[in-house]
């Protein structure tokens, strides 16, 4: 027998370019291979929501304290740990009583007002910084009211996407149906007691502890909400719905999918006027105008990554056309991709 033939393969040519490109490809791939996972943390991983504690009040009666326009990026929030008060805040929403376990958020950073509700006029209250927060306090007499109040702190434009599909004004209450359960609320009135006894004193690490907690209470403000079929607008409208709510998953779940009516409609078990007639009346836009929004707010974090470019990172969310892409990302965020990529820098 003669010698076996051997073929030589030519050797491969990958540029450099080349082999970035893929590589980039394959991380983006890994990353959409994520396991699947419920509404409200899929739209924490996508907003990412930081809590502070600013004040803890002890007044008696009378007092009031009043809050202007917040800065773009913070949602003030008030827990009422023993007492009540009034709360006024915008024309279109009447005096609300808030009383022991109740949260309010107002996710505008709408300006407000707390008071006793009643008729005496309060003298200045005193604010004293201690070694984490600061203590406020007069020297009424009357009804004792025990409160803390901070802020949830999203950075712009991570908000855009809470301001627009949050109620202005979200009530939620920490106060548990039995004593013994393992409801939300329950999970709820437990977190708000650490944040009682994590404030009552100065201690080491207190800072950190009541910044992760208030960061907590967002969620399980939220999730208490969402349970809740009669929620008034917005996310909590739709996860409150138990016929809507799988198209509000389908959509934070992968937002990159060719969503139409048609087939979220079938995920609802419902037709596509009804899913848009609900869609209009619960959260307030178009089913389109959501998935952009999610869209563009998933874009703001994959834009973050330099080795991701903007090509990859329009194909992620959706869109075949760089150039739509590119449109709809100024008009809804105000700014180019490449210059939110050099905002983010700075």
């Amino acid at each position: 027998m003669g010698e076996p033939l051997l073929y030589k393969t030519p050797p491969l040519q990958v540029s450099s370019k080349t082999l970035t490109n893929n590589l980039n490809r394959i991380n983006l791939e890994k990353s959409a291979m994520s396991p699947p996972l419920d509404w409200l943390s899929q739209l924490l991983a996508m907003v990412p929501v930081s809590g502070h504690l600013d004040t803890r009040c002890y007044y008696g009666a009378p007092w009031q304290v009043t809050y202007d326009l917040s800065p773009a990026g913070e949602m003030p929030y008030h827990i009422v740990l023993k007492g009540s008060a009034i709360v006024n805040a915008q024309r279109d929403y009447p005096a609300q009583q808030l009383d022991e376990g109740d949260i309010i958020l107002f996710a505008h950073g709408t300006e407000h007002v707390l008071h006793d509700g009643g008729a005496k006029t309060p003298r200045e209250a005193s604010f004293k910084q201690e070694l984490n927060f600061v203590v406020s306090e007069n020297n009424e007499i009357g009804e004792r009211l025990d409160m803390l109040c901070g802020r949830f702190i999203v950075r712009p434009p991570y908000d855009r996407l809470l301001r627009t599909y949050l109620p202005p004004r979200l009530i939620v209450r920490s106060v548990p149906e039995t004593p013994i359960s393992y409801s939300t609320a329950s999970q709820l009135a437990n977190l708000v007691n650490l944040m009682r006894h994590e404030s009552a004193t100065p201690t080491l690490g207190a800072h950190a502890m009541l910044g992760a907690l208030s960061a907590a209470l967002f969620t399980l403000a939220l999730r208490l909400a969402g349970e809740d079929e009669e929620a008034p607008s917005g996310l909590l409208a739709m996860a409150g719905h138990p016929r809507l709510a799988p198209a509000l998953n389908a959509i934070l779940h992968d937002p990159g999918h060719p969503w139409t009516l048609e087939n979220l409609a079938g995920l609802c078990n419902m037709s596509r006027a009804t899913l848009a007639r609900h869609f209009k009346e619960r959260i307030g836009s178009t089913t389109n105008d959501f998935i952009t929004d999610v869209r563009m707010t998933m874009a703001i974090t994959e834009l973050k990554n330099p080795s991701h470019s903007t090509e990859q990172v329009a194909e992620r969310v959706g869109y075949q056309s760089i150039s739509a892409f590119q449109k709809t990302f100024r008009q809804r965020i105000g700014m180019s991709p490449a210059q939110w990529r050099k905002h983010r820098d700075t």
